[in-house]
């Protein structure tokens, strides 16, 4: 994988480029949360930004400018909601002024989406469900449609009247854990509630004096929207009940410097990826555990096979892409590219991943199938 743009700005000490390294790496990491990518563009105009060249001001003009020069082309729909929201949210994350209110939150939502959502910065006046792939297809109960506001008034009450004094840091990330993960369980929108929350949080940690200007989101963003979903996810039957401990992972991480590893497998109910005894016995043998032939033994061209490689290198076993990132990964024509897709499923090296739009796919891990 080409090296991370972001950073070295991130790790080096003058404020303001790792500050605004940071706003980007972020606002670019979290389009993941809907498997979506940004374009190579818009990262050149971020390091534009970044060095001081441009103000953020004149990066999302130029980004207006881009695609009104450049209709989009098929297959990359959705690119251009990547580019636009990045930018409008390293604009909010570099900003200072917040309000911990339900309209800043809403506001939010309206400043990320709008002329891209039409509901943007509106209360959804519809129930929603959707289908998890860490829950094997099965969805959260949202809130009501008839009581959404209330509810979030009723949280954010609840959160303002709370405090902190005395808690310990396992206590206060505990805390937490639970007021975002409700928070995002109401999902008051039709679509973009992951990233709204996520860039509401950030801003609200930083009332509370946490200097969260790290790459946690920007590298773990698919991993944050599984921990809500399971810290809002109950079925008694199997055994399966809400927890905040992935959550809790994900920000000792990010607000305590902690290096607790981030597996969205270990989430997945079906709990064969979580048990470390299984996992130990996995590792001694893998081809067993895996029931496909190792690369190697599969009758693939030595170009088919280095194209394999390449995939595997550039993307981890929780890392979503599709056929418009295979094209730019190996310089491949659409066609190629999803034939080439279309083989590896069939073989089992990659897995379809549901809920993230059609076409998209995760590197098959080590320790079985994550379908």
């Amino acid at each position: 994988m080409d090296k991370d743009p972001f950073q070295e700005y991130i790790k080096q000490s003058e404020p303001g480029k790792r500050d605004k390294g940071y706003a980007w790496h972020t606002a670019i990491g979290l389009q993941a949360v809907d498997g979506l990518k940004t374009s190579n563009y818009l990262i050149q105009t971020a390091i534009q930004n970044i060095e001081g060249e441009i103000t953020i001001e004149q990066a999302q003009k130029l980004l207006d400018s881009y695609y009104e020069e450049n209709p989009k082309a098929e297959g990359e729909e959705r690119t251009e909601e990547a580019d636009k929201v990045s930018v409008r949210i390293a604009k909010i994350l570099s900003e200072k002024a917040f309000s911990f209110t339900p309209n800043q939150y809403i506001s939010i939502h309206k400043k990320l989406f709008q002329g891209i959502y039409s509901h943007a910065g509106k209360i959804r006046d519809y129930n929603i469900t959707k289908k998890e792939w860490v829950l094997d297809g099965a969805t959260v109960l949202y809130g009501s449609a008839t009581e959404l506001r209330e509810t979030l008034e009723y949280d954010f009450t609840e959160e303002r009247n709370f405090s902190y004094k005395g808690l310990s840091m396992d206590d206060i990330v505990h805390h937490l854990a639970v007021f975002v993960a409700r928070l995002w369980q109401i999902h008051i929108f039709g679509e973009g509630n992951t990233r709204t929350t996520a860039v509401f949080f950030i801003k609200y940690l930083r009332t509370l004096g946490f200097d969260v200007t790290n790459d946690i989101f920007a590298k773990n963003a698919w991993y944050f929207r599984n921990s809500l979903v399971r810290a809002n996810y109950n079925d008694l039957k199997r055994g399966v009940h809400e927890t905040t401990y992935f959550l809790e992972l994900f920000l000792k991480n990010m607000m305590m410097g902690e290096q607790n590893p981030l597996h969205n497998r270990a989430m997945h109910i079906s709990g064969s990826f979580y048990d470390p005894e299984k996992l130990d016995i996995v590792r001694e043998k893998p081809d067993i555990v895996r029931g496909k032939p190792d690369i190697g033994e599969l009758y693939f061209t030595q170009k088919t096979k280095a194209h394999i490689q390449k995939l595997e290198d550039a993307f981890d076993a929780e890392q979503i892409f599709g056929r418009t990132d295979v094209e730019t990964l190996l310089g491949l024509k659409s066609s190629r590219s999803s034939e080439l897709l279309k083989t590896l499923a069939e073989e089992g090296i990659i897995i379809p991943v549901k809920g993230h739009g059609k076409g998209k796919y995760i590197i098959k891990n080590r320790w079985g199938s994550l379908s």
